[in-house]
C-alpha cells in the first residue's frame, strides 16, 4: 500500500522523508557575500493557463526531481466531507482514461524512480524522482492525471476503505492515535476550516460521491491552481519548453474563493484530558498558535522553538527530560508542516511521554520556567549561534535532493508567491537578534495563547481517586 505521508506523521512528527536521490554534497558558495551560504538555482515562468513553473538548474547527478503542488488541502475540503482532500489524494494515483490503474507506478519506479503524494492544510502534493531520461513521462503522467481522473464507483470505494484502514491502524488502534496534531488543533482553532479533522471521519469519508469527487478535481486541479517544480539536471529554457509542452494546452479552469479561515491569537487557556486505552505511559500535548506566515515574528519564533525543543540540546529536553527528570522524552512540530509552509493559522506543538510519578501540571510549570528565562533573560549568543547553525545546516541539507528541493520551491511559490524564499530563509534566520526570541517567547508562548491536552491511560485514570478539575497552569503572561 502507498505510503501515505499524512500517515507517515503519526509514527513520529516529522515530514515525509525525501532523502532520496539527487545532488551531491557541495561547499558553500562565500565568493560573493563572505558568508556561508548557498543560493539555490531558481528559475520562475507562468504558462497562459496559469501553470507557475519553477525550475532549479543542478548537473551534479544525472537525475531530476519533480514536484506538483495544488493550492488545496484540509481547510478547503468541502463542509461534512472531512478527509475529502486526504481520500482525493489517493485517487490521483488510481488511473485515467489513458493511463490506468497501476500505469503511473509501474512507468516510474520501472525506470528506477520513487513518487508519493501527501495532503497537508494548504496544499496537496505529488512529489516523484527518476533518472533525468525519465522527465518527459513522468511530466506527461502528471499532465495527464491534471486533466483527468477514471471516475468510476469501484476506485472510490477501495480508495475510501484505504483511508478508513489508515485511521483505524494509525490513530483508532495506535498508543496515542496522533493526538498531538488532530486533537490538539481540534481543540486549539475556533473556524471549522482549521479545526475539523483532516484524517476525516468514517461516515463523511462513505458520503464522498462519484460527482464529489469530479467536482473536486474540476474546482482545485486546474493548471491555475498549481505549481509545478523540477530540479536537477535540467535546464530552465528545457524545463519551460517541457512544461508548456506537456501542460500548456491544459485549459485554466474556475476555483472557488477561498473561506476567511483567519484567526487572532488565544486569549485563554485551554486543558482537557483524555483516557487512551493503549497507552503505556501518560502523555502531554502542549501548542500555541503560530505568528502569521510573513510576519516579523516568523522566523523568531522558528528559531525560539528550536532553543525550546529543538533535539537532546535543547532548553526543554535538558530541563524536562536531563534536569528534572520529569519527561521521557520531547519532541515539536509545527501542526503538519515546517516554520516556513503554511498560509494559515499552524500550531508550535511540544509533546513528550511523562513519567507517571508526576504529573502534567508540573510538565507544564517546568516548559513555563524555561519559557519565563528566555523571556527575561533573552539567549546567549554562544546558544544562538549554535541554534541557527544547526537550523541552517538542516534547511540546507533538505534542499540537497532533487526531489525535496523540487517540493520546496513549488510548495514556497504557491504559498508565498516567490519561490526566491528559499534563498531569504537562511538570512532570516540569521537576522534573529536576543531580543526578537524574547518578543516572540512573551508574545507567543504566553499560557493564555496555550492549548493542553493531558493523554492518560485508561488503566490509570480508573486506579485513580476522584480528581478535582484540571486548573490552568501558572506559567508566562
Amino acid at each position: 500500500m502507498r505510503l501515505c505521508a499524512i500517515a507517515a506523521l503519526v509514527a513520529g512528527p516529522v515530514l515525509l522523508g525525501l532523502a532520496l536521490a539527487g545532488s551531491t554534497a557541495r561547499a558553500a558558495d562565500t565568493s560573493d557575500t563572505g558568508s556561508d551560504r548557498w543560493d539555490v538555482p531558481v528559475a520562475v515562468r507562468k504558462l497562459d493557463n496559469g501553470l507557475t513553473v519553477v525550475v532549479s538548474e543542478d548537473h551534479s547527478s544525472p537525475t531530476v526531481g519533480v514536484s506538483v503542488v495544488y493550492h488545496v488541502g484540509m481547510r478547503l475540503e468541502p463542509r461534512n466531507r472531512t478527509g475529502f482532500a486526504h481520500l482525493f489524494e489517493h485517487l490521483m494515483f488510481e488511473g485515467t482514461p489513458n493511463a490506468k490503474e497501476g500505469v503511473f507506478d509501474r512507468v516510474i519506479t520501472g525506470g528506477g524512480g520513487r513518487n508519493n503524494g501527501s495532503t497537508r492544510p494548504d496544499f496537496t502534493n505529488y512529489i516523484e524522482m527518476a533518472p533525468v531520461s525519465a522527465l518527459e513521462p513522468m511530466l506527461w503522467l502528471e499532465a495527464d492525471r491534471m486533466k483527468t481522473l477514471d471516475f468510476n464507483p469501484t476506485t472510490l470505494k477501495n480508495q475510501q476503505d484505504v483511508v478508513k484502514e489508515e485511521i483505524r491502524v494509525n490513530v483508532k488502534n495506535q498508543p496515542y492515535g496522533g493526538f498531538m496534531w488532530i486533537d490538539i488543533g481540534q481543540q486549539a482553532f475556533s473556524k471549522w476550516e482549521n479545526n475539523h479533522d483532516g484524517y476525516g471521519s468514517f461516515e463523511d469519508l462513505e458520503g464522498a460521491s462519484l460527482e464529489d469527487v469530479r467536482g473536486f478535481h474540476r474546482d482545485y486541479y486546474g493548471p491555475n491552481n498549481a505549481v509545478l517544480g523540477i530540479a536537477g539536471d535540467v535546464t530552465p529554457e528545457q524545463g519551460f519548453a517541457l512544461a508548456e509542452k506537456y501542460f500548456g494546452g491544459i485549459p485554466a479552469r474556475k476555483t472557488p474563493p477561498a473561506p476567511d479561515y483567519s484567526e487572532g491569537l488565544n486569549t485563554q487557556e485551554k486543558r482537557i484530558q483524555q483516557s487512551d486505552a493503549l497507552a503505556q505511559v501518560p502523555a502531554i500535548a502542549a501548542a500555541w498558535k503560530m505568528p502569521d506566515r510573513g510576519s516579523k515574528d516568523q522566523a523568531p519564533m522558528a528559531v525560539l522553538g528550536d532553543v525550546l525543543a529543538g533535539g537532546s540540546a535543547s532548553r526543554f529536553y535538558l530541563g524536562l527530560v536531563k534536569g528534572r527528570e520529569l519527561a521521557l522524552n520531547v519532541e515539536s512540530l509545527y501542526g503538519l508542516t515546517s516554520p516556513w509552509e503554511y498560509d494559515g493559522p499552524t500550531l508550535f506543538t511540544v509533546f513528550a511521554l511523562y513519567k507517571p510519578t508526576t504529573d502534567a501540571d508540573a510538565v507544564l510549570r517546568a516548559m513555563d520556567e524555561e519559557i519565563a528565562k528566555v523571556a527575561s533573560e533573552g539567549v546567549s549568543a554562544e546558544e544562538l549561534a549554535r541554534v541557527k547553525t544547526g537550523m541552517l545546516a538542516s534547511w540546507y541539507d533538505g534542499l540537497e535532493a532533487f526531489i525535496s528541493r523540487a517540493d520546496t520551491l513549488a510548495k514556497l511559490q504557491l504559498l508565498w508567491g516567490d519561490a526566491e524564499v528559499v534563498n531569504k530563509i537562511p538570512a532570516w534566520i540569521e537576522a534573529v537578534t536576543s531580543e526578537d526570541v524574547q518578543r516572540a517567547a512573551r508574545t507567543y508562548l504566553a499560557s493564555a495563547n496555550r492549548t493542553v491536552i493531558d493523554r492518560k491511560p485508561a488503566a490509570m485514570l480508573q486506579s485513580a481517586p476522584a480528581a478535582k478539575p484540571a486548573q490552568p497552569a501558572s506559567g508566562n503572561d
